[in-house]
């Protein structure tokens, strides 16, 4: 049982599908969840974005280092961010949405501010009308601003993308397409009601302290995600050991993502039962229509691999042309239990299938 990724009620996300209600859990979570497992599995701290609102509150105490009087460090970077065409509330520092920088953003930032700091400081002490203190960037601040937005070391700004409303300029493709999660069975949202106990009241009081309810289900999830290896090498400045370390990282991190919501309560760390890897030279399956059909079955983790491999098969006799665009097919399962038909080759752990994953990909 879980409730991994409520909605707006505290409900267990869900959706429709195949005409009844599924367990859900949003792409959003299963990459938040991925991205915090990355420096486990390779890459370093600086090999990693940061998703914020207080870049200014990062830069402040660079440049206090640097010699400059913070209180005015403040209202100068501020005015750098400003200059390169993003909002600033005026009173608490915070950009106007969040944004995905590389850790060497910060350091470019305040450099940024310290090489122009007269001129931040006049930009500063400037009235605006604007409700988020926002101005146009100009040419120069452009090409400062994709210096200073560089996500070319950022292993995670490189597989998910970044989209700036205000600046095209500094958007990058994502190399990495994660799908919302299902479950392969229908879900009913069962309800778990419960009493705390005040360890100090005395006996003779009746009656509980706090009373209340908390929403879960229990599932089997389909998840699936793809990454375009090409894409991510542009993304990352064709350098290929990055590339490399990164694709190895991306791998762990989705097998072992659990996202954080009621874990306290529930211990919802339960691990896949089946994997199915594939590396292709083009081209992309979700396989989520093996499930169109709820699973009924006692064993529904037996049932939902052998509908996954079954329709994958199907895909690749169907589609022939496409199929011969797969180099490898591998599946690994803790149970051991693949009736995998000829479809796909097996792994007998994590490490062999990654390798065996990694080695048919190149990198």
């Amino acid at each position: 049982m879980s409730n991994l990724n409520r909605d707006d009620l505290g409900q267990p996300k869900t959706a429709t599908f195949g005409g009844v209600t599924r367990a859900r859990i949003s792409s959003q979570s299963l990459k938040r969840a991925a991205r915090r497992l990355f420096t486990k599995y390779g890459l370093n701290t600086t090999e990693v974005g940061i998703r914020t609102k207080r870049i200014v509150d990062e830069v402040v105490p660079i440049l206090g280092r640097a010699g400059k009087d913070e209180e005015q460090a403040r209202t100068v970077a501020m005015a750098a961010l400003r200059q390169l065409g993003f909002g600033v509330n005026k009173d608490s520092g915070l950009t106007q949405y969040l944004l995905f920088v590389s850790h060497a953003s910060i350091d470019f930032l305040a450099r940024y501010c310290d090489d122009n700091w007269e001129s931040l400081k006049r930009l500063a002490a400037a009235k605006t009308t604007s409700a988020q203190n926002k101005i146009k960037a100009d040419r120069a601040a452009v090409e400062a601003g994709r210096r200073i937005l560089d996500a070319g070391r950022a292993a995670d700004v490189a597989l998910f993308g970044r989209m700036i409303a205000d600046n095209a300029d500094f958007n990058v493709n994502a190399a990495s397409q994660v799908a919302h999660a299902i479950s392969t069975h229908a879900v009913t949202t069962e309800f778990d009601y419960f009493t705390a106990v005040d360890d100090l009241k005395p006996n003779d009081t009746p009656g509980a302290e706090m009373i209340g309810s908390v929403d879960f289900n229990a599932a089997c999830y389909y998840r699936y995600a793809n990454v375009d290896i090409g894409q991510l090498s542009v993304n990352l400045s064709g350098d290929d050991d990055l590339v490399a370390r990164t694709v190895r990282a991306w791998l762990y991190a989705f097998i072992n993502a659990v996202p954080g919501g009621k874990q306290n309560s529930t211990a919802a760390l339960t691990m896949p039962d089946t994997l199915l890897g594939v590396v292709r030279s083009r081209g992309a399956w979700n396989l989520a229509n093996a499930f169109l059909k709820p699973v009924v079955a006692e064993d529904l983790m037996s049932e939902s691999t052998d509908r996954m491999l079954w329709h994958f098969g199907r895909l690749k006799d169907f589609y022939g042309g496409e199929s011969g665009e797969i180099r490898s097919a591998v599946a690994a399962s803790v149970s051991g239990d693949i009736a995998t038909n000829g479809v796909v080759s097996t792994a007998d752990s994590v490490d062999t299938f990654v390798r065996g994953l990694l080695a048919a990909a190149e990198v």
